[in-house]
């Protein structure tokens, strides 16, 4: 009996099956095991998506002649439609084909995307010809079908991310078992090493990658991203035996759309004074088909109403009080969401304005090495890398000592953090351009928009701060937007932190777009031109300082409204109990069955 009682708690608790749909053994599937081919698949993936992005801005530029306003609101498009796409990929994932076959067939997509790209930079037909124009305006412009073809590379394979990017974090995540304490540990660590682990193809990316482009050519640049992420689908694949799955649960929009409907067409009925009182399905019903049961709270309780029981069972007119939870948790979020949208539009700033920065200065390393502007990016990566060892390390464990939160501090304070640094570095980033300025009018290089006798070096501070911030604001938004999800719809609530940074990038072009045009107006020269030496980047900078400062006040507010769904401290203890109770009654049941 104590073997078949040992069987029974090997078995997840939380839902999770294999491809076929049946239960799974902790000690055969999942658990870090399965997490190392998830983790190194990210690493060669990131290097891929960043050998890409950190150098776009100058391809454009430099090699389809574009100028600046124009090559940068390119590259802030395509990212915001890579970060707006896993909406697409959450949906497909929870509503159909599940996070693995979603997966799946989206990294094919993606990597056919590569390919094409690889082949738009390398074909002397697919690419306008070389031009030694300094600020391109004279140079020939690619064709029609140059920018077609090299266009439908980048958003082919942006459709492909669409699928990837929401699902394999996630896919990472349902490795711990919720419902076992010690899994439940490992996943507080998870996403901080699941930063730490991704960065390092980042770092090579915006290191050998970006050179190699500089300095070997562009073939090879973007050659050997497609090679890694070829390698990387590889070794995704190669983890399917140690994976474990949860099925797809119906789509969550629908579920959503049900709530509101049915609260808005109930707006008049009165909410019963006993909220046991509210139609709610049985735990029976929850446990067969794997899901969890959610009590109803007064939080946003206008929703309470989908749930008031009527005349009518109409699905669009009564929903059980864990569907209206569900959604209560997604809308609560959005406000937090709402939020991120600022700090993300100056992360778009790094691959585009902070890169075009670095072409004007002096990159000489000794007498024959010069630094690719793109690879100051390395900075931020590297700044996230230590800052995440020494906040898992060294805060969490001093600060949750007072706090007794195994956290450190929650989540929404580690973001307040991460916005507080947004704002000292557009400050210093607009003090580093004026001074910039300022050596370029001394040498009376501005109107021939010469490089500037000035070390690339200068602009360093800004970069290493985003790096700090990323490790405050990135991490904890990535967490946050997860652990605050209903668990049927973990991709939807993974995808909430991928969208925020597609709204930054299209907000940074429409951003760029009006102050640029603004700007020109009644006879000025404008903030934003070809030429930046004869721009004020530093006035721009600037307004993004002002704007972080006013998006801060407005974080302030919402989170001090903001009721989290759980409290990771109390949850422990519960989730102990409860296994605890779980074990005693499978115990009785045996013995019922062997009596």
């Amino acid at each position: 009996m104590g073997g078949e009682e040992g069987n029974i708690d090997d078995y997840t608790q939380d839902g999770t099956v294999d491809l076929k749909g049946n239960p799974v053994r902790r000690s055969k599937r999942g658990g870090w095991r399965a997490c190392s081919f998830v983790v190194v698949y990210e690493v060669f993936e990131r290097m891929a998506y960043y050998g890409i992005s950190s150098n776009l801005v100058l391809y454009l530029t430099n090699k389809l002649h574009q100028g600046t306003v124009k090559s940068a609101n390119n590259v802030t498009n395509w990212v915001g439609t890579i970060w707006v796409t896993p909406i697409v990929g959450a949906y497909v994932a929870d509503a159909h084909l599940g996070r693995y076959w979603t997966f799946a067939i989206a990294s094919c997509i993606y990597l056919m995307g590569m390919i094409v790209l690889t082949l738009s930079v390398s074909l002397p037909g697919l690419k306008p010809p070389v031009c030694k124009d300094i600020n391109s305006q004279d140079c020939k412009k690619a064709s029609t079908l140059q920018l077609g073809i090299f266009f439908a590379a980048l958003y082919t394979l942006a459709v492909g991310t669409g699928g990837t990017k929401p699902n394999i974090s996630t896919i990472g995540a349902d490795q711990f078992d919720e419902f076992e304490p010690k899994e439940k540990a490992h996943k507080l660590s998870f996403f901080n090493w699941w930063m730490f682990s991704i960065f390092f193809g980042t770092l090579f990316a915006n290191t050998v990658l970006v050179y190699i482009q500089d300095n070997v050519g562009w073939t090879l640049g973007y050659g050997l991203p497609t090679l890694g992420l070829a390698i990387s689908i590889a070794i995704f694949f190669a983890g399917t035996p140690f994976y474990r799955h949860k099925k797809p649960t119906g789509s969550p929009f629908t579920r959503m759309a049900k709530v509101i409907v049915a609260a808005i067409r109930k707006w008049n009925v009165p909410l019963p004074t006993d909220l046991k009182e509210l139609y709610e399905l049985n735990l029976e019903d929850y446990a067969q088909k794997g899901k969890y049961r959610i009590d109803s709270t007064q939080n946003l309780r206008f929703f309470n109403k989908a749930a008031v029981k009527t005349s009518s069972t109409n699905p669009w007119m009564l929903c059980s009080v864990t569907q209206v939870e569900e959604t209560k948790q997604m809308l609560a979020m959005i406000p937090i969401l709402v939020a991120t949208f600022v700090p993300s539009t100056m992360l778009a700033q790094i691959n585009t304005l902070f890169v075009k920065q670095g072409t004007t200065l002096d990159r000489a390393i000794g007498s024959s090495f010069k630094i690719p502007p793109a690879s100051l990016t390395g900075f931020v990566t590297l700044s996230m890398l230590i800052c995440v060892v020494l906040y898992d390390r060294y805060f969490v464990r001093i600060t949750r000592r007072w706090t007794k939160n195994p956290r450190g501090i929650t989540l929404l304070q580690r973001m307040g953090v991460g916005l507080v640094i947004h704002i000292i570095i557009m400050v210093i980033a607009s003090f580093t351009e004026r001074y910039r300025l300022s050596v370029a009018k001394d040498h009376g290089i501005v109107e021939k928009g010469q490089q500037v006798p000035l070390t690339i070096f200068v602009l360093l501070p800004q970069f290493v701060l985003m790096g700090t911030a990323d490790a405050f604001l990135e991490v904890a938004k990535i967490e946050f937007f997860y652990d605050q999800a209903p668990e049927s719809m973990k991709s939807l609530g993974t995808s909430y932190s991928m969208t925020t940074l597609g709204v930054g990038n299209f907000l940074s072009t429409f951003l760029l777009s009006t102050v640029s045009d603004i700007t020109k107006r009644h006879g000025h020269k404008g903030w934003i031109l070809n030429n930046l030496n004869v721009s004020h980047l530093d006035y721009y900078y600037a307004f993004f300082a002002i704007l972080n400062v006013l998006n801060f006040v407005f974080f302030l507010v919402v989170a001090k409204f903001y009721v989290y769904k759980a409290e990771v401290s109390d949850s422990m203890e519960v989730l102990t109990e409860e296994l605890k109770m779980m074990r005693l009654r499978a115990s009785a049941q045996e013995v019922t069955v062997a009596g």
